[in-house]
């Protein structure tokens, strides 16, 4: 177990933006009287080596419903591209955080458990950033490009992430395929690092950010997982939620 001193050095930076393209203002749909950006932000609270959480937000609407159930919240720019922007912006105004996990604020299903071994792996790793992915079989999700999948090395550095179903089976009996869970764990330096960096041509083309780091040659530790979480990109996933929680 990590030492007290080097835990306090850890945030969880929660990136809530207010407009979502595919789902008008989600963070702040309620499910058993509880807005999703509350669920996520208790989800937060609740690992063993974080020890504080913060949400990063471009509205007063998110940043009043954050402190209003008595949450830590700051104002971000409205400007910012991707949440790595977001979460890095709120990190140099704390000069005592030393380690970063950004968790998605459209993603309250996520264990504290898998939050904590992200940030574990990370504090044990000379890696830059640490994420997570889990097997897949399914054909529908190898082929759909929303859900991005991940090659890695032997020691679980990550080659490649890409919508595109990777590796292409040409020898269709060998093939693995896993899922890319878009949650991660940075040191300081490399999420300053990778956003001052320009937006790469693989980036661009595939729309991932983290493509950005391994373009510029930062190094990736994948942490296998079970875990299938429902992130809530339409008003079925949120129904999905919704039906949990409730029943």
């Amino acid at each position: 177990m990590e030492s007290m001193e080097k835990i306090k050095k850890t945030a969880i930076i929660i990136p809530a933006r207010l407009n979502s393209s595919r789902l008008k203002n989600k963070l702040l749909l309620e499910a058993k009287g509880k807005p999703v950006i509350q669920w996520v932000y208790e989800a937060a609270t609740k690992s063993k080596l974080a020890s504080k959480v913060i949400v990063a937000c471009d509205s007063e609407e998110i940043y009043n419903t954050v402190k209003g159930f008595g949450g830590n919240v700051e104002m971000t720019s409205n400007e910012h591209k991707s949440g790595s922007d977001r979460i890095a912006e709120v990190a140099k105004r704390h000069p005592e955080i030393e380690y970063i996990l950004n968790l998605q604020g459209d993603e309250p299903q996520m264990s504290p458990d898998v939050i904590d071994s992200l940030i574990d792996a990370l504090h044990n790793s000379d890696a830059d950033i640490s994420t997570l992915v889990r097997k897949i079989t399914d054909k529908e999700q190898i082929e759909s490009p929303n859900c991005v999948k991940c090659v890695f090395t032997k020691d679980n550095l990550a080659l490649y992430f890409s919508r595109y179903p990777i590796p292409y089976p040409r020898n269709s009996e060998e093939t693995e395929y896993f899922a890319h869970i878009g949650m991660y764990a940075y040191k300081k330096d490399s999420l300053l690092k990778m956003t001052s960096c320009p937006m790469a041509m693989i980036e661009k083309t595939e729309s991932l950010e983290q493509l950005r780091a391994l373009y510029n040659g930062m190094t990736i530790k994948i942490i296998l997982t079970n875990l299938n979480p429902v992130g809530i990109d339409t008003i079925q996933d949120f129904e999905k939620f919704k039906n949990i929680v409730e029943n």
